[in-house]
């Protein structure tokens, strides 16, 4: 059984996986790199979202690519993180946040097409993914015991709001966000959270706070202490995605929702 993990800005590489290069990976969508390895034994399947040195802003990130490749390759479901933008006033930076909904009012990829796998009229399994929550329930758990054994400051649950970048929000923009119930932000999750549902991928996030979104506290984060948190972030998902993963049973990895196939 193979897990993928998409890791995002300042974890381009997964500590602790014994892998060799990155395979290209081609898609229908175009090609995605994969480094297929272990950690402590169990497969890996590694999709770093934004490339080396972070090549790929947000705003050029594959999302169906990489939601395609971890598929083909045999991915049985994904835990994704994310380094984030608190809305919540009472979340300390530096804690964690496994999500449990989602706000992605726009439903659109980077380059502004609508986010979905279904892009062919007629196409086999072409349909609609209904859900009452996005993320796996049991991938979550795992994602919470983990941090909870290694000590990490973590909440349970909160809404992940998708924004697009690579620019950060206006205040007044966080503040609608807010009242929609938004916990904290960034600019990827969005699309891998839907296209990973669409592929019956159980998939869980989370999340790393590194600053309080624009007007969220009373003085902005130093950029130099965002820049700070992203770094540290690393040792934190390492930690919790390697602790998470041998608890993962692969007879708990239903798919999430309902597939409504108009075949």
């Amino acid at each position: 059984m193979a897990i993928g993990i998409i890791t995002g800005s300042g974890t381009y590489a997964l500590p602790g996986l014994e892998a060799g290069g990155a395979e290209e990976v081609a898609t229908r969508f175009g090609p995605a790199r994969v480094r297929a390895g272990g950690v402590d034994g169990i497969d890996v399947l590694h999709v770093s979202r934004h490339g080396d040195a972070h090549r790929r802003l947000s705003s050029q990130v594959t999302h169906q690519a990489n939601i395609s490749a971890l598929r083909e390759r045999g991915a049985r479901a994904i835990l994704a993180v994310t380094v984030c933008g608190a809305l919540d006033p009472r979340l300390e930076l530096g804690s964690l946040i496994v999500f449990d909904d989602l706000f992605f009012l726009s439903n659109r990829l980077p380059d502004g097409s609508l986010c979905t796998l279904h892009t062919e009229p007629g196409a086999p399994g072409r349909g609609h993914w209904i859900f009452d929550r996005p993320f796996h329930p049991a991938l979550r758990q795992a994602l919470l015991e983990a941090a909870r054994e290694l000590g990490r400051p973590v909440r349970d649950g909160g809404c992940y709001g998708h924004v697009d970048g690579p620019r950060f929000n206006t205040r007044t923009e966080i503040r609608m966000l807010q009242q929609a119930g938004v916990t904290a932000v960034s600019q990827t999750a969005g699309p891998e959270t839907v296209l990973a549902g669409e592929a019956r991928l159980p998939y869980a996030l989370i999340g790393y706070a590194t600053d309080y979104a624009n007007g969220v506290s009373a003085e902005p984060t130093p950029v130099d202490e965002l820049i700070r948190l992203v770094g540290a972030s690393t040792e934190s998902f390492a930690g919790v995605l390697r602790s998470a993963l041998p608890r993962i049973a692969a007879d708990g990895l239903e798919p999430v929702g309902t597939h409504f196939s108009w075949d």
